[in-house]
């Protein structure tokens, strides 16, 4: 008995013992508090750190992490001593600000952590790192990460504890805006993840019902940046920004890391990516107010496929025209392969004469003529690459890189030559064809990969990659140069949006969305980082769930459009053909969006959080009535309509099935409803 208590009381030590060596490894004191007027960073002496909102009631959101590190001969490097701490005011071309200048050191490296605090960006904190080598060799440094942050869920008990933005492209097409679950990871990086899955927006949000946590880079140039989002516990996500350098620093010699930053919100994603966008504004990169015509409903051909008939298109014109469509859309099919865009004589006898044809048909029934495109793709065979191998993009290796499919490879978007000749075809299909705009589509214009084309004398692989948005830029430029109303329309197939070349497009696009959820959620990102008077386009709605949701692409404020095939029975597949039914319902729904034409109406994306409040919502003000679009397979209860201007009565209208829901303010703004997959409602002041 005597032993067996020795024993216990043994192993009660030996646990003591762990658990105190345990808390102390674990404790972290505070070193240092940056303050700014909404966002509060801590460090502890070896600097970590960890995020909280600023003022009275500062709200920690979760433990200390090793923030910045960098990985040196295989080994993560995560402690350096906090040493100094220095602070300067300055005005760059983003405004006025405070700096604060961190050091830190280990045996071989100096740490400084660079923090800039705009006085005009209080929620956000944007960060440098310098890492520089005071031992007496060479060490080779193989990446590094930022803002590696942990986020806890508010123990509210509600489920899903977090909901995140993502924003890596993958073959999958997986939704940007998802819910996070145990065990959950993804990289999302921002180079290649297929032959021709590449790019994205460089931010990674995660929020909770209270508070949300974003992170990125903030350069002007696409950066191969992972943005890798995990869930190791139920109640706790990670984020960081990472990034691969395989760089070899000499004694004495230093490494900066990319510009990267770190804000804070409530409410959903919507209000970090307007934060973003707004502060890249300041650094340039701005997206023009669309054209009237970039508002216009679309017609495309794509119903009757690659192996369309020049009489289909004919035939259906009259019918497109009669419904009240004002785009008609030449889609893919009419060129004998990519790269050599030659037309195909069975359709065009007499080349482009019968183009020019078809663009005065188009025309002759008030339309205007889009043409489908697809830039930077060339086939093998093609007259393009044996005349002009050089043109073409090569792997480190020497191959081709494949762009799956059209079975067909990279031109690289860097080279001079390239540029000319694609400029030189925009010239063609625009001013010798008459096309009023182009539908630019492929999941490779999202990003190409890095070129090692030794013709191309690229003084770094990653010309080719950081050129992609300069290659838009030309196509965009010479499109308007021709026509100041055309309408540049890019479709990078179910890629999550390369956000730098998102200025050189006046038209972005649902993208083959898999679900009207998709087109609704992309709907409320492009009005986050375009502008909330983005002309949208929600794609056919033939891609909706159920194939007829416009419903969909009208609440967020979309641009409708439709591949509808005419007459009935004039397509081998007859899965789209205009019935009388679907003719009667496609004639209501294009009446509902000319008579309110919400695109042009001010996204209120801050108002509802797309994950977290049940039924989904969205918001449009439009002079002086706001509009209300709610989501769900069936609802009934109350639902909160947000935004309304004090001191005013409203009138609540269905404005698709006519029903009155009565008169609502301000301060009593609350109402009983019922629906089943959408309810769209219309706040008209009294």
């Amino acid at each position: 008995m005597h032993n067996k208590i020795i024993k216990s009381t043994a192993i009660i030590l030996l646990i003591s013992v762990f658990l105190f060596i345990v808390s102390c490894e674990t404790k972290h004191e505070i070193a240092l508090q940056i303050k700014h007027k909404d966002i509060q960073i801590d460090f502890d002496n070896n600097l970590f750190s960890r995020i909280r909102t600023a003022g009275d009631q500062s709200l920690v959101l979760g433990d200390f992490t090793a923030s910045e590190t960098v990985t040196v001969d295989g080994k993560k490097i995560k402690k350096f001593i906090f040493s100094d701490h220095k602070t300067e005011t300055f005005t760059d071309a983003i405004g006025k600000g405070k700096r604060h200048i961190i050091i830190g050191n280990n045996s071989h490296l100096k740490k400084e952590v660079i923090i800039n605090l705009y006085d005009e960006f209080p929620a956000m904190a944007v960060f440098q790192v310098r890492y520089s080598n005071k031992w007496n060799q060479e060490m080779k440094v193989e990446s590094w990460t930022n803002n590696h942050y942990m986020i806890r869920s508010a123990k509210t008990g509600e489920k899903p504890v977090f909901w995140s933005y993502q924003s890596g492209s993958y073959e999958s097409r997986p939704d940007w805006v998802l819910p996070l679950e145990k065990g959950f990871e993804q990289e999302n990086y921002l180079g290649m993840n297929a032959t021709d899955y590449g790019g994205g927006t460089p931010v990674s949000d995660v929020w909770r019902r209270d508070i949300g946590l974003g992170i990125g880079h903030v350069e002007t140039e696409p950066k191969l940046v992972s943005l890798p989002i995990t869930v190791p516990h139920k109640n706790q996500t990670e984020l960081a920004v990472s990034f691969t350098v395989n760089e070899t620093l000499s004694p004495g010699m230093s490494l900066h890391t990319l510009h990267t930053f770190v804000t804070v919100h409530t409410g959903d994603y919507y209000n970090a990516l307007t934060e973003y966008s707004r502060f890249m504004k300041r650094k340039g990169i701005n997206c023009d107010q669309p054209p009237e015509t970039a508002y216009e409903p679309i017609w495309c051909a794509w119903g009757f496929r690659r192996d369309f008939t020049i009489e289909q298109i004919y035939n259906a014109l009259a019918k497109v025209a009669d419904m009240g469509y004002e785009w008609a859309v030449l889609d893919d099919g009419w060129q004998t392969a990519e790269g050599d865009w030659y037309l195909v004589k069975e359709k065009f006898p007499r080349g482009d004469a019968d183009m020019k044809a078809l663009v005065d048909e188009i025309h002759s029934y008030g339309m205007k003529a889009k043409l489908w495109w697809a830039p930077l793709a060339v086939d093998p065979g093609t007259d393009l690459i044996k005349n002009h191998p050089e043109y073409l993009l090569l792997n480190e290796d020497g191959s081709k890189q494949k762009i799956s499919w059209w079975n067909a490879y990279y031109l690289c978007p860097a080279y001079p030559e390239v540029q000319q000749y694609t400029k030189k075809l925009v010239k063609k299909i625009m001013d010798e064809w008459g096309y009023d705009g182009l539908k630019i589509d492929g999941q490779h214009l999202n990003l190409a990969p890095r070129c090692y084309n030794p013709e191309h004398d690229h003084t770094r692989p990653e010309e080719s990659v950081e050129a992609t948005p300069d290659f838009f830029k030309i196509i965009y430029n010479t499109a308007l140069s021709i026509n100041p109303e055309a309408v540049v329309e890019i479709c990078p197939c179910g890629t999550a949006y390369n956000f730098h070349t998102m200025p050189f497009m006046n038209q972005p696009v649902a993208s083959d969305p898999t679900s009207s959820w998709q087109i609704r959620l992309k709907g409320k990102t492009f009005k986050a980082l375009m502008g909330p008077r983005t002309a949208y386009y929600g794609d056919h709605v033939e891609l909706s769930d159920g194939g007829d949701d416009f419903a969909s692409t009208v609440g967020v404020g979309g641009v409708v459009g439709t591949k509808f095939t005419w007459p009935v029975g004039a397509a081998e597949d007859s899965k789209h053909a205009l019935t009388p039914e679907r003719e009667e319902k496609w004639r209501k729904w294009l009446r509902i969006y000319e008579d309110k034409m919400l695109p042009k109406g001010l996204y209120l994306g801050h108002l509802y959080d797309i994950g977290f409040d049940k039924p989904e919502a969205h918001a449009i003000k439009k002079d002086d009535r706001i509009y209300y679009a709610f989501y769900a397979d069936s609802y009934e209860g109350k639902i909160q309509l947000k935004g309304l201007k004090p001191g005013i009565v409203y009138s609540v209208n269905d404005y698709v099935n006519n029903k009155n829901f009565g008169k609502v303010n301000n301060s009593s703004s609350v109402i009983d409803i019922s629906f089943e997959q959408y309810l769209l409602l219309e706040a008209v002041p009294q």
